[in-house]
């Protein structure tokens, strides 16, 4: 199975498309742009859905449903967020179809033009301001922290399976607060959260940073985000925040009486993560034999392959494991034993390698005799054998290394590939000759940072937290520059 995949060395863009297929995550459906998610891949998307949402509750966000279409007026409001995705929007424009007279099918009926035409919503800031402004009245009904799970869609012309598609998934959140304040410790609350999980779920490594005016958010005074490098240099963006300072507000008219009894503007914010953190969890980690998962998003986390010839021997093995099994599912683990008799042991094997599965137990009827097991792990490709009492400690110990481990490959990939570098030459050979994040000074002009684009394809992914002020001069123009930011191409 796995040896159907190109290697990354050899086509790295062949092998993300070839590896979501084969890994059974996602395909292309029938209409263009739009992909399918398929069960093991959908189940990898709700373990990243339920923590997530869990870290959104205990920041104490509570989740809503708003309407898939936005009324045209409401994307006027506001210019900046008409413009920044005017060329993305699908439109609605019939609300009816008829039978064709010569008998060729379904046309659309012209007597059934809308009034107004909708937008299929890219993002949902104007439908929920517009909501906003009937549930906000006074300071005591503020913070409004709402959260939704929802489908969106940008019509995108070059898509990649959960990369970038027509319609994808996401969560984006909505917050209304009564002070300035409120609302940038909020925007930078979440992109900490975003980060966290990265790290502690995805073991994928982020900076933080924030966005240069050109990469801001349509409508947006700031925009914060998490940027993580995939295994063959590019950047991607694996989640923003923006604080949206009083724009929405000034274009919906939504206020609120404050403390003092006087009228005010509220502060909003917005955030979201998307199916794209699916994209981003292959490319950090897999490898040329398939997936590499790390545990804590694994659907199957152990997987037992049983080596039987005959149903008593396979009988025999389940008796024997059905207690290691239930301890197992006990303590939070998946655990999936594959009785299946239609395909060898060596299939199976390949299969789950393919699939990431963290750990995979063999057991024969020697094993048995022998009261052990043999364990492999995806990260490393070790086998062991252990003794079968007290394999349940030793497993979650393996599991929590695995998780580590795949952390520390990633963040050293990282380090490898994050390079300073003070002129424009040395930039485009590090770009050219290994990819990766480069951290350059830059004079803070649109123009410098349009020019590096057009002659490099490197973008600023985003100026760092915590930057370090160090005075320099700008590798493109020299003009004098007091901080680093971060470049890399992207996706």
């Amino acid at each position: 199975m796995a040896k159907a995949i190109p290697s990354r060395a050899e086509d790295y863009s062949e092998w993300y498309n070839e590896l979501v297929k084969k890994a059974d995550l996602a395909e292309h459906s029938a209409v263009r742009g739009c992909m399918v998610i398929k069960p093991y891949g959908y189940s990898i998307w709700e373990k990243m859905q339920a923590e997530l949402d869990k870290k959104f509750k205990e920041t104490g966000h509570t989740n809503a449903y708003f309407p898939l279409f936005v009324p045209k007026s409401y994307l006027s409001k506001e210019a900046d967020h008409v413009e920044g995705f005017a060329k993305e929007c699908a439109v609605v424009t019939h609300y009816r179809l008829k039978n064709a007279e010569d008998g060729s099918g379904v046309v659309v009926d012209p007597e059934a033009k809308l009034e107004e035409e909708l937008i299929v919503r890219p993002t949902s800031e104007t439908v929920i301001w517009s909501t906003y402004k009937g549930w906000i009245q006074s300071y005591r009904d503020l913070p409004l922290l709402i959260n939704q799970w929802a489908n969106v869609v940008r019509w995108e012309m070059r898509t990649r399976l959960f990369l970038r598609t027509a319609e994808f998934l996401w969560q984006e959140g909505h917050t209304a607060h009564a002070t300035k304040k409120e609302a940038e410790f909020e925007t930078k609350q979440m992109v900490e959260v975003y980060a966290n999980f990265a790290e502690d779920f995805m073991a994928m490594p982020v900076y933080q940073g924030v966005k240069t005016e050109s990469e801001r958010f349509p409508g947006a005074l700031d925009t914060f985000c998490i940027e993580a490098l995939m295994q063959d240099g590019k950047a991607l963006q694996a989640g923003t925040s923006h604080f949206l300072g009083q724009n929405f507000a000034k274009a919906f008219d939504v206020k609120f009486t404050n403390k003092e009894g006087k009228q005010d503007l509220v502060w909003g914010t917005s955030w979201g993560v998307s199916t794209r953190l699916m994209g981003a969890l292959i490319m950090a980690h897999s490898d040329d034999e398939g997936l590499v998962l790390p545990p804590k998003l694994a659907p199957i986390q152990v997987v037992i392959v049983p080596i039987f010839k005959g149903n008593e021997q396979l009988v025999a093995i389940e008796d024997k494991l059905a207690p290691t099994i239930k301890n197992l599912r006990s303590k939070g683990v998946s655990v999936k034993f594959d009785n299946r008799d239609t395909h060898k042991p060596g299939w199976k094997f390949a299969e789950y390698e393919l699939k990431g599965v963290p750990l995979r137990m063999a057991v024969g009827p020697r094993d048995l005799e022998n009261n052990t097991v043999e364990l492999a792990r995806r990260d490393t490709k070790e086998k062991n054998t252990y003794d079968l009492a007290g394999i349940e400690d030793q497993i979650l110990d393996l599991l929590e290394d695995i998780q580590q481990n795949i952390y520390k490959k990633a963040n050293d990939f990282r380090s490898e590939k994050t390079t300073k570098v003070d002129s424009f030459e040395e930039f485009k050979q590090v770009l050219d000759a290994q990819g990766g994040f480069v951290l350059a000074h830059w004079d803070g002009t649109a123009e410098s940072e349009e020019k590096i684009k057009e002659e490099t394809k490197a973008t600023i992914r985003c100026i760092p937290f915590n930057n370090e002020l160090e005075e320099g001069k700008c590798v493109y123009s020299g003009q004098p520059s007091t901080q680093r930011v971060l470049f890399a191409r992207a996706y």
